[in-house]
């Protein structure tokens, strides 16, 4: 069957602005369908989230699967599944329907697709036992599920018990998602689908994309498993990988900052086998809003498998960064080549800090667009008795964002010279050392310069 599906997940869908996400790439493999003939039912959602594109872009899908396993069987695209091989059609919505049962007939198969009609809630459990009721036990035929749907379960008993019984009986599942208008659960396909989860699921939001996810998992019934694999991947470059956890089959090594190789001899050769590989990136950018993990994925192997990869994205928050307060400026000088030692005047110094200097930072929550805040911070010194002693205050304008809501606004680097020659003892001691505890406190004040609101009978 060759490869039989390719994945690629991440365990979050936001992360802040140097936050980490773990991916999960993800192959199937198993053996040539012609010499290893195959009973396949497809499972086919027709519930009333399907009407419409989705609709005819699954049964595109199925058809361009049906006509490439036609082919795979017997080498020719002449309207019966050869080698001993069947497929027959389920659809669900509020109940499951046996639309053909396991037959060769290609124009058949392809009818009662082309019959379906999209209405009614969703039933998985229905569909995976009516499934399971096509497959002949005593047939020594492989046997696999391939179970598409768009959304989640809204009919029926639990379908994880009966999809679990369906692979208890050595039925090989694979399901094939479309995030429809109630948001399908990637978790519970993966928990329908035969092991290792993530090489079995594919999900995309695009209909359009249904057709290819289709043509590629049947495509690749017709190679012997994959051999020589190699996989390149290149993440954005807003992001770097930090690590990589050695993968359950093959090799991989991480190229640079950016991009990982991954090389698999054989997969599926001799029977049905799932291989992943898990790594860690971290956004490293500088802005907010809805980021690619991956700038691109390449695959090659020696059978020429086709094999396409999701492209998943993560929304990445960054707060707004305030520095009110720059770096002191620097003095430029030279030393000529030749020189053993130089004497250099850097002019006049202005001591800031004879002692120590208290850097603060603090978030100013939620924000709104279009609205400058004052901001004061009032710093004092408690003593060995609970006095407190006047250390400093600071008043800043913070310019208004022009974001499209309110958000929290991070302020840095707010310093505080605390001279040590009128440090207050922490202690009622003698101790006049200069690393003594100093303890302090600090007061914030916050408030919006512009606002609508005028006293009555002021004119501003």
């Amino acid at each position: 069957m060759g490869i039989t599906n390719s994945n690629k997940q991440i365990d979050t869908t936001q992360i802040s602005c140097d936050g980490s996400l773990k991916i999960t790439l993800a192959l199937a493999a198993a053996p040539d369908i012609a010499s290893n003939p195959t009973d396949i039912v497809l499972v086919l959602d027709r519930s009333g989230s399907m009407a419409g594109s989705p609709l005819s872009n699954m049964k595109a899908g199925a058809d361009t699967f049906i006509d490439i396993i036609d082919e795979a069987t017997d080498g020719s695209q002449d309207g019966t599944i050869g080698s001993g091989s069947h497929i027959g059609i389920v659809s669900f919505a509020e109940t499951a329907e046996e639309n053909t049962p396991l037959i060769t007939s290609v124009a058949d198969l392809k009818s009662a697709v082309n019959g379906l009609t999209a209405g009614g809630s969703t039933n998985h459990a229905d569909a995976f036992a009516k499934a399971m009721e096509l497959f002949d036990p005593a047939s020594s035929n492989a046997k696999v599920i391939v179970m598409f749907t768009d959304g989640k379960t809204t009919a029926g008993a639990p379908p994880a018990p009966v999809a679990a019984a369906a692979r208890a009986s050595g039925i090989i599942i694979y399901c094939i998602g479309l995030t429809g208008a109630d948001g399908i659960d990637i978790s519970v396909l993966n928990d329908w689908a035969t092991d290792p989860d993530d090489s079995h699921v594919a999900v995309t939001p695009d209909d359009s994309e249904l057709e290819e996810l289709f043509a590629d998992l049947a495509a690749n019934i017709s190679k012997p498993g994959a051999t020589n694999i190699v996989i390149d991947e290149l993440v954005n470059s807003d992001f770097v990988i930090t690590s990589m956890v050695p993968p359950v089959k093959g090799t991989a090594e991480i190229i640079n900052a950016n991009s990982l190789q991954w090389k698999i001899p054989e997969l599926g050769v001799s029977g049905n086998e799932g291989a992943s590989l898990e790594f860690y990136i971290k956004h490293t950018g500088t802005d907010s809003g809805d980021k690619m993990v991956n700038a691109s994925i390449s695959y090659s192997d020696s059978e020429g498998n086709a094999v396409t990869f999701p492209s998943p994205s993560v929304e990445v928050s960054c707060s707004t960064v305030i520095t009110p307060e720059g770096c002191p400026v620097p003095v430029n000088f030279s030393v000529e080549g030749c020189r053993d030692f130089a004497v250099v005047d850097l002019g006049d110094v202005y001591l800031e800090a004879q002692g120590r200097i208290v850097e603060l930072n603090m978030t100013i929550k939620n924000v709104c667009p279009r609205k400058r805040v004052a901001l004061a911070v009032i710093l004092s010194e408690v003593d060995c008795h609970g006095t407190e002693h006047r250390r400093g205050l600071k008043t800043f304008s913070i310019p208004a964002h022009g974001a499209s809501s309110c958000r929290d606004v991070l302020v840095k680097c707010i310093r505080f010279i605390l001279p040590e020659d009128n440090a207050a003892p922490s202690t009622c001691s003698t101790d006049s050392s200069l690393c003594r505890t100093r303890n302090l406190k600090a007061r914030i004040m916050a408030h919006y310069i512009d606002t609508d609101y005028d006293c009555c009978g002021s004119v501003i």
